[in-house]
C-alpha cells in the first residue's frame, strides 16, 4: 500500500489549472493523443479491447463500468497538464516546501533514560524544500514506499522534534503504523 507515494500524488493534482475531462470519450481521446495515437497502447494499458477503446473515441459508448471508469480517470490524472505539475513540485523542493499532516506512531531512539515509547500523534508541519526536494527527488527516481516514509520521517524528526538542531541532539524518529498522511505542496 503506497500512502506516502499517493499522498505526493494527490498533492501534484492539486496544483492543475483546469479540470480533466468529464466524459468517458473525452477522456479516452485525451489517453489515445498521449499515447500517440495509439488504440493498442491504450487498450494494453486500460485492460480493454482495442475495439473498444476506439468505440469510446467515436462516442459510441458513453458509459463506462465502475472499475473502468476507475481506471480511466486515474491515468487520465497521472498524465494532465504535467508542465503545471512540473512547476508545482519544482516550486516546492526549491522555495516553499511543503506541509504534511499525519496521523502516526512515533516511536524514538534516544539516550538512555528518556521515553522511547511509541504513540500515535497527529502532526502538521512545515518542511522546508530541502526535505520537500529529498522527498519529491526520491518518488521521481521510483523509490519504494519504505524509503519515501524514511524521508518523511526525517523531515519530521528534524524539524519537528529536533526543532532544527535546537534540542533532543540524536534523536532517531521512528514513523511506523500511518493512520493517514495529507501533503501539501
Amino acid at each position: 500500500m503506497r500512502v506516502v507515494g499517493d499522498s505526493l500524488d494527490r498533492a501534484s493534482q492539486e496544483a492543475f489549472t483546469r479540470p480533466i475531462p468529464k466524459s468517458a470519450g473525452a477522456q479516452m481521446r485525451y489517453l489515445v493523443r498521449r499515447h500517440k495515437g495509439s488504440t493498442r497502447a491504450v487498450a494494453s494499458l486500460l485492460g480493454v479491447s482495442q475495439r473498444t477503446v476506439e468505440r469510446y473515441v467515436k462516442d459510441q459508448f458513453k458509459r463506462p463500468k465502475t472499475d473502468l471508469a476507475g481506471r480511466m480517470e486515474t491515468e487520465v490524472k497521472r498524465r494532465w497538464q504535467p508542465l503545471v505539475r512540473k512547476r508545482a513540485r519544482d516550486k516546492a523542493a526549491k522555495s516553499t516546501g511543503l506541509v504534511i499532516e499525519t496521523r502516526a506512531r512515533f516511536g524514538f531512539t534516544a539516550a538512555p533514560g528518556t521515553s522511547d515509547d511509541g504513540r500515535m500523534r497527529r502532526i502538521t508541519q512545515h518542511l522546508p524544500p530541502e526535505f520537500a526536494g529529498r522527498l519529491l527527488a526520491a518518488q521521481d527516481a521510483g523509490a519504494s514506499e519504505t524509503e519515501l516514509q524514511q524521508i518523511a520521517a526525517d523531515g519530521l524528526g528534524e524539524v519537528y522534534f529536533r526543532d532544527s538542531g535546537s534540542r533532543a541532539d540524536g534523536l532517531q524518529v521512528e514513523f511506523t503504523d500511518i493512520d493517514y498522511i495529507d501533503v501539501a505542496l
